[in-house]
């Protein structure tokens, strides 16, 4: 938001380039709440004298389970796992979530989807009662540039060499943190389907401000470095999403992906993982196909080619459209349901 607004308080101005610590920015909240009256204190970072705690990347625990179980050697996957403490910063914030979770209190977890939901109970054997699932959302009306999607649909063509006669199949895949979203094994997933004799050649359009460098090499040395095509960082997803086919994101760890919402939003089959709590915005087999592990190649292989059938590209479309799915992951329904979640904490507090 504009710093400058009048309902905008920046605190902490003279911290300089440095990171605020946890703790100096709950002093200055709990100062800045001393001399201001709120009726909902709505935070995204683990303080228990918040009303809604809204972690936007669940829960610690799991983030740490999970980012460990996406490196590709099993001793660096035990070394992540038992060395996290190290990071003093998340330790911090694993600490103050634990502490606001396992002690009596009125704190309510908004969690973005059931996933996270789970997350909180099993990691902290939280009470449903405790926790208000309010799946994540994205804006459902955004304009797209017609000239620039072509524009960036002539540069995929002209990298790969291709016709529009060619008709190919185009898998977008959209992140920054590319191991941390499976795109090692996504890459040897479409070696595999390569193989396979389909209607329409499949490509892979791989978006994000991740390094590169070490997926170029797989691509080269699985024979792919034709199927592959590496954009970069995109301002708007929503121009790449209209010239491709199908959104996947092969997640070792989502609390909901906005990427795949987005994709959903503009009427495009999505494939992803158990591992994503987006998943749970659509049906498996219906409107896109759903991987029980990143690194079962072999489904995600058939879950590319299954949609390199036109039949089944269009059958996947309609169903998006005929059972509302753009309605379902409106922003302007996220907003209604933190709405009723503050009017119902409003009305307890009246009660007491």
């Amino acid at each position: 938001g504009n710093s400058q607004a009048g309902n905008v308080n920046v605190l902490c101005r003279d911290s300089g380039k440095k990171r605020t610590s946890l703790s100096a920015f709950a002093k200055a909240i709990k100062q800045h709440l001393s001399q201001h009256t709120c009726d909902i204190i709505h935070s995204t970072l683990p303080f228990d004298f918040a009303d809604i705690y809204q972690p936007r990347g669940g829960s610690y625990p799991e983030t740490i389970i999970r980012s460990a179980a996406s490196y590709e050697n099993p001793i660096t996957r035990y070394i992540k796992r038992v060395t996290h403490r190290t990071n003093l910063r998340r330790s911090a914030l694993l600490t103050a979530e634990r502490r606001l979770c396992e002690k009596p209190g009125t704190t309510i977890v908004a969690a973005l989807s059931d996933y996270v939901r789970s997350q909180f109970k099993k990691h902290y054997r939280m009470n449903d009662q405790n926790i208000a699932v309010i799946p994540n959302a994205v804006k459902t009306d955004k304009p797209i540039d017609t000239k620039a999607a072509d524009k960036l649909r002539a540069q995929i063509f002209t990298h790969s060499n291709l016709k529009e006669a060619d008709n190919p199949l185009l898998c977008l895949f959209a992140a920054n943190n590319f191991r941390l979203k499976g795109l090692n094994p996504l890459i040897s997933a479409l070696a595999i389907a390569k193989k396979i004799e389909t209607d329409r050649p499949i490509y892979l359009v791989i978006a994000g401000s991740g390094s590169s460098r070490k997926y170029r090499k797989l691509a080269a040395k699985l024979g792919i470095t034709d199927r592959t095509v590496f954009l970069g960082p995109l301002r708007g997803i929503q121009k790449a999403l209209s010239i491709c086919d199908v959104a996947v994101l092969n997640s070792f760890y989502d609390p909901c992906s906005r990427f795949i919402l987005e994709a959903l939003s503009a009427g495009k089959p999505a494939i992803t993982t158990l591992y994503n709590g987006a998943a749970e915005a659509y049906t498996d087999h219906t409107h896109g196909r759903i991987i029980d592990d990143p690194r079962n190649i072999d489904s995600l292989a058939a879950a590319m080619v299954h949609y390199s059938t036109q039949r089944h590209l269009d059958q996947s479309m309609a169903a998006i459209t005929a059972d509302k799915l753009k309605e379902n992951i409106s922003i302007t329904r996220h907003a209604k349901q933190l709405v009723e979640l503050y009017e119902k904490i409003i009305a307890s507090k009246g009660k007491a």
